[in-house]
């Protein structure tokens, strides 16, 4: 047993690489997301021509690994590829994507704090991205369901106000109060953001489906960029600022 603690020094673990970076003169630090949170480890030689580790530790990929616990950082021992995800990692906007939901999740997930359904929801996005048509609305959809899962749910079928239920009239998108207004009380929040009836709609089977169900939708661009911008306003209200990849990603969408 490791001192001063009940971990056994080896053990396995599911994972997904969200960042690297050189440590050293022949290692990587990977930023990892697990079934019990997301954690720093160390990936010991893996830039050298030989490591049987360097190809099983690129960006994004989800894999099964074995790690030793060390002093301050657990070690990499062992990895073998679950989804290596080649089309998202090779593909420009989709990579784009990944970096948006590694961020997103890096920025609201708890270090070390036990979230399987998180880690499932990370591993399935990935998965989406790597195959969808729609890889935009897939993050829509991510949004959405991290909201979901962390306790931060936008209410989008009884106004925020008096808990009505909503009908298609219902225009306006309140962040600051946690989602939309019915028509009675759509000035309730002078901030709150304009809403039109195809976005309603699109964040409401969005929230309620899986993340695979972007696949077959077909959605105007003015409706996509709206539920974007809404969805950013949440995002942004919850983190005080917005994510760096965002630009990025905004600009190779924009080029398409």
């Amino acid at each position: 047993m490791a001192t001063g603690s009940m971990r056994e020094r080896v053990y396995r673990s599911e994972a997904v690489i969200l960042r690297r970076t050189d440590f050293a003169e022949a290692d990587r630090l990977l930023l990892i997301a697990t079934p019990t949170g997301k954690r720093w480890v160390i990936a010991k030689g893996a830039r050298k021509m030989k490591s049987r580790l360097a190809g099983h530790i690129e960006l994004f990929t989800h894999a099964q690994m074995m790690f030793a616990v060390g002093r301050n950082l657990d070690i990499v021992t062992q990895s073998q590829i679950v989804h290596a995800f080649p089309v998202l990692r090779t593909d420009l906007t989709r990579l784009g994507c990944g970096y948006y939901v590694a961020e997103l999740y890096d920025r609201l997930a708890a270090e070390s704090e036990e979230n399987p359904l998180l880690f499932q929801l990370l591993v399935e996005t990935l998965q989406a991205l790597d195959g969808s048509a729609n890889p935009e609305l897939t993050l829509r959809s991510f949004e959405l369901h991290l909201l979901h899962i962390l306790g931060y749910r936008p209410q989008l079928h009884y106004c925020v106000v008096c808990n009505e239920l909503l009908t298609p009239a219902a225009d306006r998108y309140s962040p600051t109060l946690g989602g939309v207004l019915c028509p009675r009380d759509r000035t309730a929040d002078p901030a709150a953001l304009s809403m039109n009836e195809p976005t309603f709609r699109l964040l409401r089977y969005l929230q309620a489906q899986p993340v695979t169900a972007a696949e077959t939708l077909r959605i105007s661009p003015a409706t996509r960029q709206e539920a974007a911008t809404l969805l950013r306003a949440s995002l942004r209200l919850l983190l005080e600022r917005d994510l760096k990849s965002a630009g990025f990603l905004d600009h190779l969408l924009s080029s398409q």
